[in-house]
Protein backbone atom coordinates (compact mmCIF):
# COMPACT_ATOMS: atom_id res chain seq x y z
CA UNK A 1 0.00 0.00 0.00
CA UNK A 2 1.38 3.40 -0.99
CA UNK A 3 1.78 6.43 1.23
CA UNK A 4 -1.42 8.09 2.46
CA UNK A 5 -2.41 11.10 0.37
CA UNK A 6 -3.94 14.34 1.64
CA UNK A 7 -7.27 13.31 0.08
CA UNK A 8 -7.15 10.00 1.96
CA UNK A 9 -6.49 11.82 5.22
CA UNK A 10 -9.47 14.16 4.65
CA UNK A 11 -11.85 11.22 4.26
CA UNK A 12 -10.28 9.40 7.21
CA UNK A 13 -10.62 12.46 9.44
CA UNK A 14 -14.31 12.75 8.62
CA UNK A 15 -14.67 9.11 9.68
CA UNK A 16 -12.89 9.85 12.95
CA UNK A 17 -15.34 12.68 13.63
CA UNK A 18 -18.22 10.24 13.18
CA UNK A 19 -19.50 11.86 9.99
CA UNK A 20 -21.88 9.36 8.37
CA UNK A 21 -23.14 11.24 5.30
CA UNK A 22 -21.70 13.91 3.02
CA UNK A 23 -23.95 15.60 0.45
CA UNK A 24 -22.23 16.68 -2.73
CA UNK A 25 -21.59 16.66 -6.43
CA UNK A 26 -18.32 15.74 -8.21
CA UNK A 27 -16.08 17.82 -10.47
CA UNK A 28 -12.45 17.93 -11.55
CA UNK A 29 -11.56 20.32 -8.73
CA UNK A 30 -12.18 17.49 -6.24
CA UNK A 31 -11.18 14.48 -8.32
CA UNK A 32 -8.47 13.60 -5.84
CA UNK A 33 -10.96 13.57 -2.97
CA UNK A 34 -13.37 11.44 -5.04
CA UNK A 35 -10.60 8.90 -5.57
CA UNK A 36 -9.94 8.76 -1.84
CA UNK A 37 -13.64 8.30 -1.18
CA UNK A 38 -13.63 5.31 -3.49
CA UNK A 39 -10.58 3.84 -1.75
CA UNK A 40 -12.33 4.31 1.62
CA UNK A 41 -15.28 2.19 0.49
CA UNK A 42 -17.69 5.16 0.38
CA UNK A 43 -17.35 5.85 4.10
CA UNK A 44 -18.78 8.34 5.01
CA UNK A 45 -21.60 7.75 2.54
CA UNK A 46 -21.49 10.23 -0.32
CA UNK A 47 -25.02 11.30 -1.26
CA UNK A 48 -25.08 12.62 -4.80
CA UNK A 49 -27.51 15.53 -5.17
CA UNK A 50 -28.62 16.87 -8.55
CA UNK A 51 -27.11 20.29 -7.88
CA UNK A 52 -24.66 21.69 -5.34
CA UNK A 53 -27.28 24.04 -3.89
CA UNK A 54 -29.40 20.98 -3.15
CA UNK A 55 -26.42 19.29 -1.53
CA UNK A 56 -26.04 22.27 0.80
CA UNK A 57 -29.77 22.25 1.65
CA UNK A 58 -29.59 18.51 2.32
CA UNK A 59 -26.69 19.10 4.70
CA UNK A 60 -28.73 21.81 6.44
CA UNK A 61 -31.74 19.48 6.76
CA UNK A 62 -29.51 16.70 8.08
CA UNK A 63 -27.99 19.05 10.67
CA UNK A 64 -31.35 20.49 11.71
CA UNK A 65 -32.84 17.07 12.40
CA UNK A 66 -29.79 15.54 14.11
CA UNK A 67 -27.95 18.36 15.88
CA UNK A 68 -24.78 17.00 14.25
CA UNK A 69 -22.63 18.83 11.74
CA UNK A 70 -23.91 18.59 8.18
CA UNK A 71 -21.19 18.24 5.56
CA UNK A 72 -21.43 19.27 1.89
CA UNK A 73 -18.88 18.91 -0.87
CA UNK A 74 -18.38 20.74 -4.18
CA UNK A 75 -15.82 21.29 -6.88
CA UNK A 76 -14.01 24.54 -7.59
CA UNK A 77 -15.49 27.60 -9.30
CA UNK A 78 -19.15 27.09 -10.23
CA UNK A 79 -19.63 24.13 -7.88
CA UNK A 80 -18.45 26.16 -4.90
CA UNK A 81 -20.60 29.12 -5.95
CA UNK A 82 -23.70 26.92 -6.10
CA UNK A 83 -23.33 26.05 -2.40
CA UNK A 84 -23.87 29.62 -1.26
CA UNK A 85 -27.66 29.77 -0.91
CA UNK A 86 -27.79 26.64 1.22
CA UNK A 87 -24.91 27.86 3.36
CA UNK A 88 -26.62 31.22 3.91
CA UNK A 89 -29.68 29.27 5.01
CA UNK A 90 -27.47 27.53 7.57
CA UNK A 91 -25.96 30.82 8.69
CA UNK A 92 -29.25 32.60 9.21
CA UNK A 93 -30.92 29.68 11.00
CA UNK A 94 -27.84 28.97 13.16
CA UNK A 95 -27.14 25.47 11.85
CA UNK A 96 -23.75 23.69 11.96
CA UNK A 97 -22.62 22.89 8.41
CA UNK A 98 -19.12 22.39 7.01
CA UNK A 99 -18.37 22.84 3.30
CA UNK A 100 -15.37 21.23 1.62
CA UNK A 101 -14.63 22.79 -1.77
CA UNK A 102 -11.97 22.30 -4.40
CA UNK A 103 -9.75 24.97 -5.95
CA UNK A 104 -7.54 25.16 -8.99
CA UNK A 105 -3.95 23.98 -8.65
CA UNK A 106 -1.70 26.12 -6.45
CA UNK A 107 0.61 26.73 -9.41
CA UNK A 108 -2.24 28.35 -11.36
CA UNK A 109 -3.73 30.53 -8.62
CA UNK A 110 -3.47 34.16 -9.62
CA UNK A 111 -3.23 33.37 -13.34
CA UNK A 112 -6.89 33.98 -14.20
CA UNK A 113 -7.06 30.24 -14.77
CA UNK A 114 -10.14 28.27 -15.77
CA UNK A 115 -12.66 28.09 -12.88
CA UNK A 116 -10.34 30.16 -10.68
CA UNK A 117 -12.44 32.09 -8.21
CA UNK A 118 -11.18 33.84 -5.07
CA UNK A 119 -13.01 31.38 -2.83
CA UNK A 120 -11.72 32.79 0.45
CA UNK A 121 -13.29 36.13 -0.43
CA UNK A 122 -16.41 34.43 -1.81
CA UNK A 123 -17.06 32.51 1.41
CA UNK A 124 -15.81 35.17 3.82
CA UNK A 125 -19.29 36.42 4.67
CA UNK A 126 -21.33 33.22 4.72
CA UNK A 127 -18.61 31.24 6.54
CA UNK A 128 -17.17 34.16 8.44
CA UNK A 129 -16.63 32.10 11.59
CA UNK A 130 -14.06 29.96 9.78
CA UNK A 131 -12.93 29.79 6.15
CA UNK A 132 -9.38 28.86 5.11
CA UNK A 133 -7.57 27.65 2.03
CA UNK A 134 -4.97 24.93 2.61
CA UNK A 135 -1.46 25.24 1.23
CA UNK A 136 0.47 22.42 2.94
CA UNK A 137 -0.35 18.78 3.85
CA UNK A 138 0.54 19.35 7.51
CA UNK A 139 -2.36 21.77 7.94
CA UNK A 140 -5.16 19.26 7.50
CA UNK A 141 -5.77 17.92 11.00
CA UNK A 142 -6.17 21.47 12.26
CA UNK A 143 -8.27 22.70 9.32
CA UNK A 144 -10.79 19.88 9.47
CA UNK A 145 -10.95 19.75 13.25
CA UNK A 146 -11.45 23.48 13.66
CA UNK A 147 -13.98 23.69 10.83
CA UNK A 148 -16.13 21.00 12.45
CA UNK A 149 -15.62 22.21 16.01
CA UNK A 150 -16.38 25.85 15.17
CA UNK A 151 -19.44 24.86 13.14
CA UNK A 152 -20.78 23.01 16.19
CA UNK A 153 -19.73 25.59 18.78
CA UNK A 154 -21.01 28.62 16.85
CA UNK A 155 -23.93 26.84 15.12
CA UNK A 156 -22.72 28.27 11.83
CA UNK A 157 -21.37 27.24 8.42
CA UNK A 158 -17.61 26.86 7.98
CA UNK A 159 -15.52 26.12 4.90
CA UNK A 160 -12.16 24.60 3.98
CA UNK A 161 -10.75 25.04 0.47
CA UNK A 162 -8.45 22.36 -0.96
CA UNK A 163 -6.43 23.08 -4.14
CA UNK A 164 -6.62 20.19 -6.57
CA UNK A 165 -2.87 19.47 -6.71
CA UNK A 166 -2.64 19.41 -2.91
CA UNK A 167 -5.20 16.60 -2.77
CA UNK A 168 -2.68 14.28 -4.45
CA UNK A 169 0.26 15.24 -2.25
CA UNK A 170 1.55 12.69 0.31
CA UNK A 171 0.07 13.48 3.71
CA UNK A 172 2.56 14.54 6.39
CA UNK A 173 1.48 14.78 10.01
CA UNK A 174 2.53 18.06 11.64
CA UNK A 175 5.73 17.50 13.66
CA UNK A 176 6.24 18.71 17.20
CA UNK A 177 8.10 21.80 16.05
CA UNK A 178 8.10 25.58 15.95
CA UNK A 179 5.17 27.11 13.98
CA UNK A 180 3.39 23.80 13.61
CA UNK A 181 -0.24 23.56 14.77
CA UNK A 182 -1.47 20.36 16.42
CA UNK A 183 -5.08 19.27 16.76
CA UNK A 184 -7.41 16.51 17.89
CA UNK A 185 -10.87 15.09 17.25
CA UNK A 186 -13.75 15.76 19.64
CA UNK A 187 -16.05 18.42 21.06
CA UNK A 188 -18.71 18.55 23.75
CA UNK A 189 -21.38 21.22 24.14
CA UNK A 190 -20.80 23.10 27.41
CA UNK A 191 -23.73 23.91 29.67
CA UNK A 192 -23.91 27.63 30.39
CA UNK A 193 -26.04 29.01 33.25
CA UNK A 194 -26.31 32.64 34.40
CA UNK A 195 -25.32 33.40 37.98
CA UNK A 196 -27.77 33.54 40.87
CA UNK A 197 -27.91 37.35 40.87
CA UNK A 198 -29.02 37.51 37.25
CA UNK A 199 -31.54 34.73 37.78
CA UNK A 200 -32.94 36.57 40.75
CA UNK A 201 -33.45 39.74 38.73
CA UNK A 202 -35.29 37.76 36.07
CA UNK A 203 -37.48 36.06 38.68
CA UNK A 204 -38.40 39.44 40.17
CA UNK A 205 -39.64 40.68 36.80
CA UNK A 206 -41.61 37.53 36.04
CA UNK A 207 -43.12 37.27 39.50
CA UNK A 208 -44.29 40.88 39.35
CA UNK A 209 -46.20 40.37 36.12
CA UNK A 210 -49.94 39.74 36.03
CA UNK A 211 -50.23 38.86 32.34
CA UNK A 212 -47.17 36.89 31.28
CA UNK A 213 -46.58 35.83 27.67
CA UNK A 214 -43.87 33.36 26.68
CA UNK A 215 -42.31 33.11 23.21
CA UNK A 216 -40.12 30.11 22.36
CA UNK A 217 -37.93 29.34 19.36
CA UNK A 218 -35.80 26.45 18.21
CA UNK A 219 -33.30 27.16 21.00
CA UNK A 220 -35.92 25.96 23.50
CA UNK A 221 -36.33 22.52 21.88
CA UNK A 222 -34.47 20.73 24.69
CA UNK A 223 -36.39 22.68 27.33
CA UNK A 224 -40.01 21.85 26.49
CA UNK A 225 -40.82 20.50 29.96
CA UNK A 226 -39.22 23.46 31.69
CA UNK A 227 -41.10 25.94 29.48
CA UNK A 228 -44.40 24.29 30.38
CA UNK A 229 -43.52 24.32 34.08
CA UNK A 230 -42.72 28.03 33.86
CA UNK A 231 -46.00 28.70 32.03
CA UNK A 232 -47.90 26.79 34.70
CA UNK A 233 -46.28 28.74 37.54
CA UNK A 234 -46.70 32.10 35.82
CA UNK A 235 -50.21 31.47 34.49
CA UNK A 236 -48.91 32.21 31.01
CA UNK A 237 -49.59 31.21 27.43
CA UNK A 238 -46.82 30.15 25.04
CA UNK A 239 -46.39 31.29 21.44
CA UNK A 240 -43.92 29.70 19.05
CA UNK A 241 -41.62 31.28 16.48
CA UNK A 242 -41.80 29.40 13.21
CA UNK A 243 -38.48 27.59 13.70
CA UNK A 244 -39.78 26.52 17.10
CA UNK A 245 -43.06 25.08 15.82
CA UNK A 246 -42.05 21.58 16.94
CA UNK A 247 -40.92 22.65 20.43
CA UNK A 248 -44.35 22.24 22.04
CA UNK A 249 -47.44 20.16 21.39
CA UNK A 250 -50.07 22.16 19.51
CA UNK A 251 -52.79 20.23 21.32
CA UNK A 252 -51.70 21.74 24.66
CA UNK A 253 -54.45 24.22 25.66
CA UNK A 254 -51.96 26.99 26.63
CA UNK A 255 -49.98 26.87 23.36
CA UNK A 256 -51.17 29.71 21.13
CA UNK A 257 -49.27 28.47 18.06
CA UNK A 258 -47.05 30.44 15.69
CA UNK A 259 -46.50 34.17 15.87
CA UNK A 260 -46.00 36.73 13.14
CA UNK A 261 -47.27 37.11 9.58
CA UNK A 262 -47.92 33.38 9.47
CA UNK A 263 -49.15 33.28 13.05
CA UNK A 264 -52.44 32.89 14.87
CA UNK A 265 -54.88 35.33 16.38
CA UNK A 266 -54.38 33.94 19.94
CA UNK A 267 -50.64 34.68 19.65
CA UNK A 268 -51.41 38.21 18.46
CA UNK A 269 -53.98 38.80 21.21
CA UNK A 270 -51.64 37.48 23.90
CA UNK A 271 -48.77 39.72 22.81
CA UNK A 272 -51.00 42.78 22.54
CA UNK A 273 -52.47 42.17 26.00
CA UNK A 274 -49.52 41.01 28.13
CA UNK A 275 -47.60 43.05 30.68
CA UNK A 276 -44.55 40.75 30.80
CA UNK A 277 -42.67 38.93 28.04
CA UNK A 278 -40.34 35.93 28.44
CA UNK A 279 -38.44 34.95 25.28
CA UNK A 280 -36.58 31.63 25.25
CA UNK A 281 -34.25 30.52 22.47
CA UNK A 282 -35.70 32.74 19.76
CA UNK A 283 -34.47 35.55 17.51
CA UNK A 284 -37.96 36.17 16.10
CA UNK A 285 -37.40 39.24 13.89
CA UNK A 286 -40.81 40.93 13.52
CA UNK A 287 -41.02 43.35 16.42
CA UNK A 288 -44.45 44.61 15.35
CA UNK A 289 -45.89 41.29 16.54
CA UNK A 290 -44.34 41.73 19.99
CA UNK A 291 -45.82 44.01 22.68
CA UNK A 292 -45.50 47.76 22.33
CA UNK A 293 -42.13 48.79 23.71
CA UNK A 294 -43.49 50.48 26.83
CA UNK A 295 -46.23 47.93 27.35
CA UNK A 296 -44.34 45.01 28.89
CA UNK A 297 -41.29 44.21 30.98
CA UNK A 298 -39.03 41.66 29.32
CA UNK A 299 -36.74 38.75 30.13
CA UNK A 300 -34.79 36.90 27.44
CA UNK A 301 -32.87 33.61 27.59
CA UNK A 302 -30.52 32.72 24.74
CA UNK A 303 -27.34 30.69 24.38
CA UNK A 304 -25.83 33.32 22.07
CA UNK A 305 -25.04 36.65 23.69
CA UNK A 306 -24.96 38.28 20.26
CA UNK A 307 -28.68 37.61 19.83
CA UNK A 308 -29.74 39.08 23.17
CA UNK A 309 -31.80 42.28 23.32
CA UNK A 310 -32.03 42.92 19.58
CA UNK A 311 -35.81 42.44 19.13
CA UNK A 312 -37.30 43.97 22.28
CA UNK A 313 -35.97 46.27 25.03
CA UNK A 314 -35.47 43.51 27.60
CA UNK A 315 -35.04 44.40 31.24
CA UNK A 316 -33.05 41.23 32.04
CA UNK A 317 -30.90 39.33 29.54
CA UNK A 318 -29.78 35.82 30.47
CA UNK A 319 -27.07 34.21 28.36
CA UNK A 320 -27.29 30.48 28.90
CA UNK A 321 -28.58 27.09 27.84
CA UNK A 322 -32.38 27.17 27.78
CA UNK A 323 -32.97 23.96 29.72
CA UNK A 324 -30.32 24.56 32.36
CA UNK A 325 -31.23 28.24 32.80
CA UNK A 326 -34.95 27.56 33.17
CA UNK A 327 -34.21 24.70 35.59
CA UNK A 328 -32.26 27.12 37.76
CA UNK A 329 -34.94 29.82 37.42
CA UNK A 330 -38.00 27.68 38.18
CA UNK A 331 -37.44 27.43 41.98
CA UNK A 332 -37.37 31.23 42.13
CA UNK A 333 -40.77 31.65 40.46
CA UNK A 334 -43.92 32.07 42.53
CA UNK A 335 -47.11 30.34 41.49
CA UNK A 336 -49.74 32.89 40.51
CA UNK A 337 -53.10 32.32 42.15
CA UNK A 338 -55.06 34.41 39.66
CA UNK A 339 -55.49 32.25 36.56
CA UNK A 340 -57.88 34.55 34.68
CA UNK A 341 -55.22 35.64 32.15
CA UNK A 342 -54.35 32.05 31.28
CA UNK A 343 -58.02 31.09 31.06
CA UNK A 344 -58.57 33.97 28.64
CA UNK A 345 -55.72 32.65 26.51
CA UNK A 346 -57.12 29.10 26.60
CA UNK A 347 -60.52 30.34 25.50
CA UNK A 348 -58.99 32.21 22.57
CA UNK A 349 -57.04 29.13 21.49
CA UNK A 350 -60.12 26.92 21.62
CA UNK A 351 -62.03 29.36 19.40
CA UNK A 352 -59.10 29.72 17.03
CA UNK A 353 -58.92 26.01 16.27
CA UNK A 354 -62.62 26.08 15.43
CA UNK A 355 -62.02 29.04 13.10
CA UNK A 356 -59.10 27.23 11.48
CA UNK A 357 -61.12 24.09 10.89
CA UNK A 358 -64.03 26.08 9.46
CA UNK A 359 -61.73 27.92 7.05
CA UNK A 360 -60.08 24.67 5.99
CA UNK A 361 -63.43 23.10 5.18
CA UNK A 362 -64.70 26.00 3.06
CA UNK A 363 -65.38 25.27 -0.59
CA UNK A 364 -62.75 26.40 -3.09
CA UNK A 365 -61.98 25.91 -6.76
CA UNK A 366 -61.19 23.07 -6.93
CA UNK A 367 -59.43 22.29 -3.59
CA UNK A 368 -58.88 24.49 -0.53
CA UNK A 369 -55.12 24.42 0.23
CA UNK A 370 -55.79 24.76 3.97
CA UNK A 371 -57.75 21.54 3.91
CA UNK A 372 -54.76 19.63 2.54
CA UNK A 373 -52.93 20.47 5.77
CA UNK A 374 -55.88 20.21 8.14
CA UNK A 375 -56.73 16.70 6.94
CA UNK A 376 -53.09 15.65 7.33
CA UNK A 377 -52.81 16.67 11.00
CA UNK A 378 -54.73 13.78 12.63
CA UNK A 379 -53.08 11.29 10.26
CA UNK A 380 -49.48 12.28 11.03
CA UNK A 381 -47.50 9.44 12.61
CA UNK A 382 -46.17 10.30 16.06
CA UNK A 383 -42.57 10.23 14.80
CA UNK A 384 -43.17 12.15 11.58
CA UNK A 385 -40.77 14.77 10.27
CA UNK A 386 -42.35 17.60 8.26
CA UNK A 387 -40.44 20.03 6.07
CA UNK A 388 -42.01 23.05 4.46
CA UNK A 389 -40.87 25.25 1.62
CA UNK A 390 -41.20 29.01 1.61
CA UNK A 391 -44.28 30.59 0.06
CA UNK A 392 -47.96 30.02 0.71
CA UNK A 393 -47.23 26.43 1.83
CA UNK A 394 -45.51 27.92 4.86
CA UNK A 395 -48.74 29.73 5.85
CA UNK A 396 -50.73 26.53 6.05
CA UNK A 397 -47.81 24.57 7.60
CA UNK A 398 -47.65 27.21 10.32
CA UNK A 399 -51.37 27.50 11.07
CA UNK A 400 -53.08 24.25 10.14
CA UNK A 401 -50.66 21.47 11.07
CA UNK A 402 -50.78 20.40 14.69
CA UNK A 403 -47.40 19.23 15.94
CA UNK A 404 -47.48 16.59 18.63
CA UNK A 405 -44.71 15.56 20.98
CA UNK A 406 -42.09 13.48 19.20
CA UNK A 407 -42.66 15.08 15.81
CA UNK A 408 -40.12 17.33 14.13
CA UNK A 409 -40.55 20.10 11.60
CA UNK A 410 -38.58 22.89 9.99
CA UNK A 411 -38.25 25.25 7.05
CA UNK A 412 -35.98 28.07 5.93
CA UNK A 413 -36.73 30.49 8.75
CA UNK A 414 -34.67 33.65 8.48
CA UNK A 415 -33.47 33.43 4.89
CA UNK A 416 -36.94 32.24 3.79
CA UNK A 417 -35.46 31.02 0.54
CA UNK A 418 -37.40 29.03 -2.01
CA UNK A 419 -36.31 25.49 -2.66
CA UNK A 420 -35.27 23.73 0.57
CA UNK A 421 -38.49 21.77 1.21
CA UNK A 422 -37.58 18.64 -0.79
CA UNK A 423 -33.81 18.60 -0.09
CA UNK A 424 -34.49 19.16 3.63
CA UNK A 425 -36.69 16.06 3.47
CA UNK A 426 -33.90 14.08 1.80
CA UNK A 427 -31.44 15.20 4.48
CA UNK A 428 -33.99 14.23 7.14
CA UNK A 429 -34.46 10.81 5.56
CA UNK A 430 -30.74 10.06 5.57
CA UNK A 431 -30.62 11.26 9.18
CA UNK A 432 -33.61 9.13 10.24
CA UNK A 433 -34.25 6.37 7.68
CA UNK A 434 -36.80 4.68 9.97
CA UNK A 435 -39.07 7.73 10.25
CA UNK A 436 -41.73 8.97 7.79
CA UNK A 437 -40.92 12.35 6.23
CA UNK A 438 -43.39 14.73 4.57
CA UNK A 439 -42.39 17.76 2.47
CA UNK A 440 -45.05 20.39 1.74
CA UNK A 441 -44.13 22.67 -1.15
CA UNK A 442 -45.63 25.06 -3.66
CA UNK A 443 -45.45 24.48 -7.39
CA UNK A 444 -43.02 27.39 -7.76
CA UNK A 445 -40.47 25.78 -5.46
CA UNK A 446 -41.15 22.41 -7.02
CA UNK A 447 -40.36 23.76 -10.48
CA UNK A 448 -37.33 25.63 -9.18
CA UNK A 449 -35.58 22.49 -7.95
CA UNK A 450 -37.90 20.01 -6.24
CA UNK A 451 -38.60 18.16 -9.49
CA UNK A 452 -34.91 17.43 -9.92
CA UNK A 453 -34.51 16.18 -6.38
CA UNK A 454 -37.24 13.62 -7.03
CA UNK A 455 -34.53 11.96 -9.11
CA UNK A 456 -32.31 11.88 -6.01
CA UNK A 457 -35.16 10.29 -4.06
CA UNK A 458 -35.62 7.68 -6.78
CA UNK A 459 -31.88 6.91 -6.64
CA UNK A 460 -31.72 6.22 -2.90
CA UNK A 461 -35.16 5.38 -1.49
CA UNK A 462 -34.77 1.60 -1.51
CA UNK A 463 -31.98 1.94 1.05
CA UNK A 464 -34.29 3.47 3.68
CA UNK A 465 -35.78 1.15 6.30
CA UNK A 466 -39.04 3.12 6.10
CA UNK A 467 -39.60 4.07 2.45
CA UNK A 468 -42.19 6.75 3.17
CA UNK A 469 -41.14 10.17 1.90
CA UNK A 470 -44.17 12.17 0.77
CA UNK A 471 -43.92 15.34 -1.29
CA UNK A 472 -47.21 17.27 -1.36
CA UNK A 473 -47.28 19.91 -4.11
CA UNK A 474 -49.77 22.79 -4.07
CA UNK A 475 -50.48 22.96 -7.79
CA UNK A 476 -52.14 26.33 -8.46
CA UNK A 477 -49.99 27.63 -11.37
CA UNK A 478 -49.24 30.77 -9.37
CA UNK A 479 -46.30 32.12 -7.38
CA UNK A 480 -48.94 32.56 -4.75
CA UNK A 481 -47.18 34.14 -1.79
CA UNK A 482 -45.65 36.90 -3.89
CA UNK A 483 -48.97 37.46 -5.67
CA UNK A 484 -50.63 38.13 -2.32
CA UNK A 485 -47.72 40.30 -1.17
CA UNK A 486 -48.07 42.41 -4.32
CA UNK A 487 -51.76 42.86 -3.58
CA UNK A 488 -51.65 43.48 0.17
CA UNK A 489 -48.32 45.31 0.51
CA UNK A 490 -47.94 47.19 -2.78
CA UNK A 491 -51.57 47.68 -3.78
CA UNK A 492 -50.82 46.24 -7.22
CA UNK A 493 -52.88 43.65 -9.08
CA UNK A 494 -51.38 40.30 -9.94
CA UNK A 495 -48.75 40.68 -12.67
CA UNK A 496 -49.46 37.61 -14.72
CA UNK A 497 -46.19 37.73 -16.68
CA UNK A 498 -44.20 37.20 -13.47
CA UNK A 499 -46.69 35.22 -11.40
CA UNK A 500 -48.28 32.63 -13.70
CA UNK A 501 -46.50 29.27 -13.80
CA UNK A 502 -46.60 26.69 -16.56
CA UNK A 503 -48.55 23.59 -15.61
CA UNK A 504 -46.63 20.37 -14.96
CA UNK A 505 -47.78 16.80 -14.22
CA UNK A 506 -46.08 16.33 -10.83
CA UNK A 507 -47.79 13.04 -9.95
CA UNK A 508 -47.25 11.68 -13.44
CA UNK A 509 -43.56 12.61 -13.34
CA UNK A 510 -43.18 10.81 -10.01
CA UNK A 511 -44.74 7.70 -11.52
CA UNK A 512 -42.33 7.91 -14.44
CA UNK A 513 -39.48 7.75 -11.91
CA UNK A 514 -40.94 4.65 -10.29
CA UNK A 515 -42.38 6.56 -7.32
CA UNK A 516 -46.00 6.84 -6.25
CA UNK A 517 -48.09 9.63 -7.71
CA UNK A 518 -51.57 10.76 -6.61
CA UNK A 519 -53.53 13.65 -8.11
CA UNK A 520 -56.13 15.33 -5.90
CA UNK A 521 -58.68 17.53 -7.65
CA UNK A 522 -61.74 17.03 -5.42
CA UNK A 523 -62.04 17.77 -1.68
CA UNK A 524 -63.37 14.31 -0.88
CA UNK A 525 -60.14 12.81 -2.25
CA UNK A 526 -57.87 14.51 0.30
CA UNK A 527 -58.06 12.15 3.26
CA UNK A 528 -57.79 9.06 1.10
CA UNK A 529 -54.75 10.46 -0.70
CA UNK A 530 -52.93 11.06 2.57
CA UNK A 531 -53.85 7.60 3.86
CA UNK A 532 -52.65 5.99 0.63
CA UNK A 533 -49.34 7.87 0.69
CA UNK A 534 -48.75 7.15 4.39
CA UNK A 535 -49.23 3.41 3.81
CA UNK A 536 -47.30 3.22 0.53
CA UNK A 537 -44.27 1.02 -0.04
CA UNK A 538 -42.34 3.82 -1.76
CA UNK A 539 -42.00 7.61 -1.79
CA UNK A 540 -45.09 9.37 -3.12
CA UNK A 541 -45.93 12.71 -4.69
CA UNK A 542 -49.39 14.13 -3.93
CA UNK A 543 -50.33 16.70 -6.54
CA UNK A 544 -53.06 18.88 -5.02
CA UNK A 545 -54.97 21.08 -7.48
CA UNK A 546 -55.51 24.05 -5.16
CA UNK A 547 -57.27 27.39 -5.43
CA UNK A 548 -54.80 30.33 -5.66
CA UNK A 549 -57.43 32.81 -4.49
CA UNK A 550 -57.76 31.42 -0.95
CA UNK A 551 -56.16 34.29 1.02
CA UNK A 552 -53.41 33.58 3.56
CA UNK A 553 -55.06 35.89 6.09
CA UNK A 554 -52.66 37.29 8.72
CA UNK A 555 -53.71 37.13 12.39
CA UNK A 556 -54.40 40.85 12.36
CA UNK A 557 -55.26 42.75 9.17
CA UNK A 558 -53.75 46.23 9.25
CA UNK A 559 -55.74 49.10 7.74
CA UNK A 560 -53.03 49.80 5.15
CA UNK A 561 -53.03 46.14 4.10
CA UNK A 562 -56.80 46.20 3.54
CA UNK A 563 -56.51 49.46 1.60
CA UNK A 564 -53.70 48.05 -0.56
CA UNK A 565 -55.77 45.00 -1.38
CA UNK A 566 -58.72 47.17 -2.35
CA UNK A 567 -56.44 49.24 -4.63
CA UNK A 568 -55.17 46.07 -6.29
CA UNK A 569 -58.70 44.92 -7.03
CA UNK A 570 -59.77 48.36 -8.32
CA UNK A 571 -56.80 48.27 -10.70
CA UNK A 572 -58.29 45.22 -12.36
CA UNK A 573 -56.84 42.18 -10.62
CA UNK A 574 -58.07 39.13 -12.51
CA UNK A 575 -59.01 37.35 -9.29
CA UNK A 576 -60.96 40.23 -7.69
CA UNK A 577 -64.30 38.42 -7.49
CA UNK A 578 -62.76 35.26 -6.03
CA UNK A 579 -60.64 37.29 -3.58
CA UNK A 580 -63.71 39.04 -2.20
CA UNK A 581 -65.65 35.79 -1.95
CA UNK A 582 -62.88 33.72 -0.33
CA UNK A 583 -61.67 36.54 1.94
CA UNK A 584 -65.18 37.26 3.20
CA UNK A 585 -65.81 33.58 3.90
CA UNK A 586 -62.51 33.30 5.76
CA UNK A 587 -63.04 36.35 7.95
CA UNK A 588 -66.65 35.36 8.60
CA UNK A 589 -65.45 32.27 10.46
CA UNK A 590 -63.90 34.49 13.15
CA UNK A 591 -67.31 36.01 13.88
CA UNK A 592 -69.14 32.67 13.73
CA UNK A 593 -66.90 31.24 16.46
CA UNK A 594 -66.79 34.22 18.80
Amino acid sequence: MGKQLVSDFIVQRLQQWGVEHVFGYPGDGINGIMGAWNRAGDRPRLVQARHEEMAAFEAVGYAKFTGKVGVCLATSGPGAIHLLNGLYDAKMDHVPVMAIVGQTSRTAIGAHYQQEVDLVSLFKDVAHEYVHQASEPEQFPLLIDRAIRIALAERAPTCIIVPSDLQDEPYEAPPHAFKMALSNVGWEQPTTVPDARQLGLAADVLNAGNKVAILVGQGARSAADEVLQAADLLGAGVAKALLGKDVLDDENPIVTGPIGLLGTKPSWDMMMGCDTLLMVGSSFPYSQFLPDWEQARGVQIDIDGRMIGIRYPMEVNLVGDAKATLSALLPMLSRKTDRSWQEEIKSGIEKWWKVTESRAMLEANPVNPERMFWELSPLLPSDAIVTSDSGSAANWYARDLKMRRGMRGSLSGNLATMGPGVPYAIGAKFAHPTRPVIAVVGDGAMQMNGINELITISKYWEEWADPRLIVMVLHNNDLNQVTWEMRAMEGDPKFEASQDLPSFPYAGYAQMLGLGGIKVDQPDMIRGAWQQALSADRPTVIEAMTDPEVPPLPPHVEKDQAMSLMKAMLKGDRGSREIVREGFKGKLQEFVHR
